[in-house]
Formats: C-alpha cells, sequence, structure tokens
C-alpha cells in the first residue's frame, strides 16, 4: 500500500519490534515513515525541557538528567536530548535493571547505548542533585524522599498515564521551585504528541520529502519551543476559557488549538528537509482558511 501514500506514522508497537519495524520500512521505501510513539513523544519532551530549563535559568549542557523507561519513547527522548547539548556523563538511564551503566553485560542496543560509568545503581542515587527527571514508566516511582534529593529548581516530567510517577499535588507541596509537567489534559503543561506529528507530516509531505531526518525533527523542537515563548493570541485564551496566559512554569509549551502552530512547524520542518537534501520539491506554504 505504500506507493499510494505520501508518509506512513506508525502508533502502538512496543519495544524493541518498534526499532526493527521502523528501520526496515525506512530501508525499504522513498516516503517518511515515522513512528509517533517514539519520535513525537521525543519532540514534544525535548521542546517542553528546552523551555523548562530556560525558565528555571539552567542549559541542557549543564544538568543532570534522570528518565526512566528506556523503552520506545525513553530511548529516543535521550537521543534528541544528546543531539540538543545534553552531556551523556549526565545521564541516567533507569530501567527494570536499574541504573544502566557500562558494567551491565547483555544489555539490549536500544539499552547499552545509554550506558555510562558510573556508582549509580538505583534511581534513588541516579535522583539525588539531579535537574531533571523524565518518567516514561509507571505510576508513583518518584517517591518524596527522591524530589527532595533532587538540586535546587527541578524539572519534574511526570508522564506515565492515567497515573503519573508523582502526584503534581503532592510534588508542588514538597518543591516550589519545581516546574512540573505530566501527560495528561487536566493539569498544566501536558506533553502530548497532537503537537508534533500532524505537522511533522504537513512539512513533509507540502515538500514531498523522501524521509523524516533528525534535523527536521530538531527543527520541529526548536519552533515548538520558540512560539510558547511568544504572546499568547486572543483566539487561543478564548478556546481554553482563559483570562491571561504567559510563558512561564505553567506555559512551557503552545496549546493545542493555537493556529499558529500550522504556519510555523511545517515551514520549519519543510525548510530543514530542503537543507538536508530529501525534498522532492520547494515548500510552498499551503493557504490558511479564511485567508484572501
Amino acid at each position: 500500500i505504500a506507493p499510494t501514500f505520501g508518509g506512513i506514522n506508525l502508533e502502538d508497537i512496543g519495544a524493541p519490534h518498534c526499532f526493527e519495524i521502523e528501520e526496515k520500512l525506512i530501508e525499504a521505501l522513498d516516503i517518511p515513515v515515522f513512528h509517533d510513539d517514539q519520535h513525537g513523544t521525543a519532540i514534544i519532551i525535548a521542546a517542553a525541557l528546552l523551555n523548562a530549563l530556560e525558565v528555571q535559568d539552567k542549559r541542557i549542557g549543564d544538568v543532570r538528567i534522570v528518565l526512566v523507561g528506556v523503552g520506545a519513547a525513553g530511548s529516543n527522548a535521550l537521543k534528541l536530548l544528546l543531539a540538543l547539548g545534553a552531556d551523556k556523563a549526565k545521564l541516567r538511564a533507569v530501567d527494570r535493571v536499574g541504573v544502566l551503566h557500562t558494567g551491565l553485560a547483555d544489555l539490549p542496543p536500544h539499552h547499552a547505548q545509554f550506558a555510562v560509568e558510573t556508582d549509580d545503581r538505583t534511581l534513588e542515587d541516579a535522583c539525588l542533585n539531579a535537574d531533571v527527571f523524565i518518567g516514561v514508566s509507571a505510576p508513583n516511582l518518584l517517591t518524596a524522599e527522591m524530589l527532595l534529593s533532587m538540586a535546587a529548581r527541578p524539572v519534574v516530567f511526570a508522564l506515565a498515564n492515567p497515573d503519573p510517577e508523582i502526584k503534581p499535588e503532592l510534588a508542588h507541596s514538597l518543591r516550589e521551585d519545581l516546574i512540573m509537567a505530566t501527560g495528561r489534559s487536566d493539569y498544566p503543561n501536558q506533553v502530548n504528541n497532537v503537537l508534533a506529528f500532524p505537522f511533522i507530516f504537513r512539512g513533509a509531505l507540502d515538500c514531498r520529502a523522501r524521509s523524516i531526518t533528525p534535523n527536521m525533527k530538531i527543527a520541529c523542537v526548536e519552533a515548538l519551543a520558540a512560539l510558547a515563548r511568544e504572546d499568547v493570541p486572543a483566539s487561543v485564551l478564548a478556546a481554553y476559557e482563559l483570562d491571561d496566559l504567559a510563558f512561564g512554569p505553567e506555559y512551557i509549551l503552545p496549546k493545542p488549538f493555537d493556529p499558529r502552530l500550522i504556519e510555523r512547524l511545517p515551514a520549519a520542518v519543510a525548510r530543514a528537509a530542503e537543507t538536508d537534501g530529501v525534498a522532492r520539491m520547494t515548500y510552498r506554504p499551503r493557504p490558511m482558511p479564511g485567508a484572501e
């Protein structure tokens, strides 16, 4: 069926099969293939983290990052954060075996690539003085003691759904200097793939890209992060019944109903495709509904 489509978006394939399936499809086809649970989640995590660190006056190359759940989303989030300047020596990837370290034998490839030389063995060890916690794992893994042991002005992304790694009410009661995101729409800073894959594909389709490159993903990250720092349009405030919304601890990502997403993200993605030489035609912005 591939020749009848401009691109393929894969959903709900677990690790490690998702890596193998996507790789084989990319090799076999000359249209974009994109596993949303890997790359869509990673893009939103990365954009949110860049902005959260900006609010906390920290830089990605300096911070200690703990990520729990090195599966489809987690492993690709780590890859993207490294591409954006994170220091691998300061990363602690944690899975069922504990902290992934170089002393562990027979790690699968998607785990081995994040193993570091460290004496940390448990999640508790990893959280001590960490600046960032990213959970794509299971409920209630981040304890009060672990959160309290983190560095000043921490960032916590508790993305397990529907129950996060730590409840926001508990986290905020323990740390006033915290920025927090979840995967849920009933809390501020929802990390949701809907902010990425429609616009990645719009840009890729509009330039007839052969593939989706790492630079196209980074372009999407940077465009998302930049948009959240701009003034919020009145139409967005009305859609969410808000009087005010501005870049800060409770607004580090654009809202899904922001009409600027379709204007900014596809253009950034398509320009990156052209730079990488995978675009078959020059990108032309599509007219917006209602435009003259």
